[in-house]
């Protein structure tokens, strides 16, 4: 009897051991696939089909609006309500040098990925 017990309780311990493994592991490759500040400002580039000369404008302040949109939607902290008011107030900061760089089509773009980003951010995963 005391066998079975001793087999059942080292089975458990097993079992939880690889449960958290596994999942350690999947924050790492979740953690590895999420873009950098640079790597997200150069796809939203991309995106919108930037000219070199928009590029050299518009890349500083998507690289700065980035890190501080990241720490917004990983703010456990903060309500889905909140995060959606800092990150419409971060980018409305940047609205008018945007407005001024990009043209109506990629101004419209942008505005669709911010959205997106907005939704991003209040997605369950970040309650």
């Amino acid at each position: 009897m005391k066998q079975h017990i001793y087999l059942f309780t080292l089975a458990a311990c097993v079992g939880a051991l690889s449960a958290a493994s596994t999942s350690n592991a999947q924050k790492a490759s979740e953690y590895a696939q999420q873009p950098t500040a640079m790597s997200r400002a150069e796809a939203i580039a991309k995106q919108l089909d930037l000219t070199p000369q928009q590029k050299l404008k518009v890349l500083p302040i998507l690289r700065d609006e980035a890190p501080k949109v990241k720490a917004i939607k990983e703010d456990n902290q903060l309500s889905k309500v909140q995060k959606i008011q800092q990150i419409r107030a971060i980018h409305q900061q940047t609205d008018p040098e945007m407005k001024a760089i990009l043209s109506k089509e990629q101004y419209e773009k942008l505005q669709g990925i911010r959205q997106q980003a907005i939704k991003d951010a209040i997605q369950s995963r970040h309650p």
